[in-house]
């Protein structure tokens, strides 16, 4: 007898400035996915374009729900009857020369229903070939936390720089608790290596709950490196699945009898004594 556990899906990419590559690129995974349904697939963070600047990013922003990048992915989640997390695309705000790092969910009907606009900046110096990273410079950070329902259960979204920091998830537990956690990045080489296995299994212990870590990886066409390794975390902190340094796909099921068990055994949400929220 089949399985009926969902299938979550992580595409791990090097992509370039030339939107019409990467999302070629998207397709071809696309064809490659598991046939169980339903399936979440999670994209990289700023998977349309990438390795040519912040200003080649706000060339190609658009308005939420409008314009040729969206409507193709709108066209892929219906064609494939998958629920595609957006990585993050440049999403036109109020701000001037401005965009919001918007990750985008998008359901099996090819409609987008939540809009997650990137909250924490990666304004760091770190010892690679870029050297400083200033992404306020062109992005506007957003304010809103999404956790939404879905058929995996309670879906979270948050993007790269944001999983440093645990009391961004314990606000989201406030909103209903993480079964699962989206996370779309273009961790570097060098904070990957450090960090990025470190910080994915912290959140899926402390949260109890299904991580998909969707990376970069790679040298990009501005010499920025990334560190793929793009993983899929159980609730437990054990690593399922992991793409170490290729591009590709990678995927395993979502487990809700183990989740529950996990939960009812260790209870820790009931026991946490701290609450905090986003002002």
């Amino acid at each position: 007898m089949a399985s009926t556990k969902p299938n979550m899906v992580a595409i791990q990419m090097c992509s370039s400035p030339l939107v019409e590559d990467n999302l070629l690129f998207i397709e071809q995974q696309l064809k490659l996915l598991p046939s169980q349904r339903p399936c979440l697939v999670v994209l990289p963070e700023c998977f349309a374009c990438f390795g040519g600047g912040d200003k080649a990013m706000l060339d190609i922003a658009e308005d939420l729900d409008d314009g040729p990048i969206q409507q193709k992915l709108k066209q892929f989640a219906k064609q494939y009857n998958i629920w595609l997390v957006a990585g993050s695309l440049p999403v036109l705000c109020s701000t001037q020369n401005k965009f919001t790092a918007s990750c985008l969910l998008i359901n099996e009907q090819g409609e987008i229903i939540e809009e997650y606009q990137k909250i924490h900046l990666f304004d760091v110096q770190v010892a690679d070939n870029t050297g400083t990273y200033l992404e306020s410079r062109y992005t506007q950070a957003g304010s809103q936390l999404i956790v939404t329902k879905t058929p995996f259960g309670n879906l979270g979204l948050a993007v790269c720089y944001d999983i440093r920091f645990a009391g961004l998830f314990v606000s989201m537990n406030q909103i209903a608790q993480l079964d699962v956690l989206a996370l779309p990045a273009a961790f570097t080489q060098q904070t990957g290596q450090a960090h990025w296995h470190a910080l994915l299994t912290a959140r899926a212990i402390e949260n109890q709950c299904y991580i998909v870590a969707a990376n970069q990886t790679g040298e990009h066409r501005n010499k920025r490196q990334t560190y793929g390794h793009s993983c899929i975390i159980s609730p437990w902190g054990e690593k399922l699945v992991e793409l170490p340094q290729d591009t590709g796909m990678i995927h395993a099921q979502l487990d809700h009898p183990l989740l529950a068990d996990i939960r009812t055994k260790m209870p820790v949400y009931q026991h946490n004594k701290f609450r905090s929220h986003l002002v």
